[in-house]
C-alpha cells in the first residue's frame, strides 16, 4: 500500500509541471513574471515588454489622475452555474477558450450574456481587483459624454462648428470643424499616428503634457481635404471633445460622467483618468477600470443605454453612434477600414446586424451585439500597439464570431 502511494506520488510530480505548463500564460517571463511583473515608469511603460503587464494594471500609480467614483451599491451580475464552452475557427482549426488564453496575451476575458457573466478568466497574475488600461477604448465614452450633453441641450447641435463653444480654438483647423466630424474622425487635419514615438501623436502628447490640450490641438494647422469626406483615425481628435465637454458643462470628463454614467449604470468600483498639466483628462485613452465594470458598460450599450428599466444614455444618439447605416458611406465597414467601420467614436461591423466595438491599442476590447445581448470583454499586453499586424487581431474576431455563433449566425 505504501510504494502504491509513492508511485502515486511520484506521478502527480511528474505530471505537475506538465500542468503548470499546459496552463502557462504566453511570454509570461517576456512580461516580467519572475520580476513579479513590474510597473514601469513614464518613460517606458508604453513600449517596454517587461512591464507593460504591471503597468496596463497599475497606471494611475504612474500619474495623477481624475476619480469616477462608484455608486452605494453595485449592479448586480449573476454568474452562471457552469462556465461557457464555445469553438472557433481559426487557421484552419478548432479552438476553445482555453486555446485563446494559451495562445493570446490575454490578461482579462469576461463573456456576459443577458446581464449575467458566463465566463470570466484572468492570466499573468491579474485580480478582479486590478484596474485595467483602457487605452483608446476610452475615446467612445467620451462620445458617451457628447451625447448626454446634446441631450441637455448643453450643445446646440452636432453641426455646430467647435469653435461655437472653444473660442479658443477659433481660426485653427480643429476649431472650424464640427462636433459630428469630428465624432467620426472626420476633420481631414494632418496627423499621422504609428505608435513609435517619433509621429504626430508623440509630438501632440509632449506639447499637451507641458502647454495644455488647447495648445497641442493649435499646432496642427494643415488640412488635407474637405472635413466629413473621409476617416483618418487621430486620437486628437477625441482631445477636442473632451475640451469641448468643459467648455459647455464646466466640469471635467469625470466629473460629468461619474453622476450620468458610471453611477447610474451601477459600477462595483471607482474608475480612475490620467489627467494632464490643465486637469483635463488625456481623453484619448488613459482610463482605467476593472474587468467587471467594463462589462457593465458592455451591458448598458448592449441595452441602447438603459439600466433597470431606466434610459440614462439618450437612445437616438447611441444608435447613431454605433450603425454604421446611419453614417456616410465613407464610414462603412470596408470603406473606412479595410475591415471595420466607424460611427461616433465606435467601430461597427460588417453585417447585416448591428455590431460594434470599443478598441485599443495593445489588444484592449469590448464587443457588443446589442440584438443578442452579448458582450465580450478583452484586455490584453499583445506584442505590438496595431494588433492587426499580428495574429490576435485576426483571433480575437474569429472567437468573437464563434461567440455568436454560439447563439446565432452572423
Amino acid at each position: 500500500m505504501r510504494m502504491k502511494a509513492c508511485r502515486v506520488l511520484i506521478r502527480c510530480a511528474v505530471l505537475a509541471p506538465l500542468i503548470s505548463l499546459a496552463v502557462a500564460a504566453p511570454d509570461e517571463e517576456r512580461l516580467g513574471k519572475s520580476a513579479g511583473y513590474p510597473i514601469g515608469t513614464r518613460a517606458n511603460w508604453f513600449f517596454e515588454e517587461r512591464v507593460r503587464v504591471g503597468s496596463f494594471s497599475n497606471l494611475d500609480m504612474l500619474y495623477p489622475h481624475n476619480r469616477l467614483k462608484r455608486p452605494a451599491s453595485p449592479l448586480p451580475l449573476p454568474v452562471a452555474a457552469a462556465e461557457l464552452k464555445f469553438n472557433y475557427k481559426f487557421e484552419d482549426r478548432t479552438l476553445g477558450v482555453d486555446d485563446f488564453l494559451q495562445r493570446q496575451r490575454i490578461t482579462g476575458l469576461l463573456i456576459i450574456k443577458d446581464g449575467e457573466i458566463l465566463l470570466e478568466r484572468y492570466q499573468y497574475d491579474r485580480q478582479p481587483t486590478h484596474r485595467l488600461l483602457s487605452q483608446s477604448m476610452a475615446k467612445p465614452i467620451v462620445c458617451l459624454a457628447v451625447g448626454l450633453a446634446l441631450a441637455e441641450g448643453k450643445i446646440a447641435s452636432l453641426d455646430d462648428k467647435v469653435s461655437k463653444y472653444v473660442p479658443k480654438l477659433a481660426g485653427y483647423p480643429y476649431g472650424e470643424t464640427s462636433i459630428r466630424n469630428i465624432l467620426r474622425m472626420a476633420s481631414s487635419v494632418r496627423f499621422k499616428e504609428a505608435y513609435d514615438g517619433k509621429d504626430d501623436l508623440a509630438r501632440f502628447s509632449s506639447i499637451r503634457s507641458t502647454r495644455g490640450a488647447i495648445e497641442a490641438l493649435r499646432a496642427f494647422t494643415v488640412r488635407d481635404a474637405r472635413e466629413g469626406t473621409r476617416f483618418h483615425y487621430a486620437s486628437s481628435e477625441t482631445v477636442v471633445l473632451a475640451v469641448l465637454i468643459r467648455a459647455v458643462t464646466g466640469q471635467t470628463l469625470s466629473e460629468y460622467l461619474t453622476e450620468r454614467l458610471w453611477q447610474p449604470m451601477g459600477a462595483e468600483a471607482d474608475a480612475t483618468w490620467i489627467s494632464d498639466i490643465d486637469g483635463l483628462e488625456n481623453a484619448l485613452g488613459s482610463f482605467n477600470a476593472v474587468l467587471r465594470d467594463y462589462g457593465r458598460l458592455g451591458v448598458l450599450l448592449a441595452n441602447d443605454g438603459a439600466v433597470g428599466g431606466k434610459q440614462i444614455l439618450p437612445k437616438d444618439f447611441l444608435l447613431e453612434a454605433t450603425d454604421w447605416r446611419k453614417q456616410p458611406d465613407a464610414f462603412a465597414p470596408g470603406r473606412a477600414t479595410p475591415y471595420f467601420g466607424y460611427g461616433y467614436q465606435f467601430w461597427t461591423f460588417p453585417g447585416a446586424t448591428r455590431r460594434f466595438a470599443l478598441l485599443g491599442v495593445y489588444g484592449q476590447s469590448i464587443f457588443v451585439d446589442p440584438e443578442l445581448k452579448l458582450v465580450m470583454v478583452i484586455t490584453a499586453a499583445a506584442k505590438t500597439a496595431s494588433v492587426g499586424k499580428e495574429p490576435l487581431g485576426r483571433e480575437r474576431d474569429a472567437a468573437w464570431r464563434g461567440l455568436i455563433r454560439n447563439y446565432g449566425s452572423w
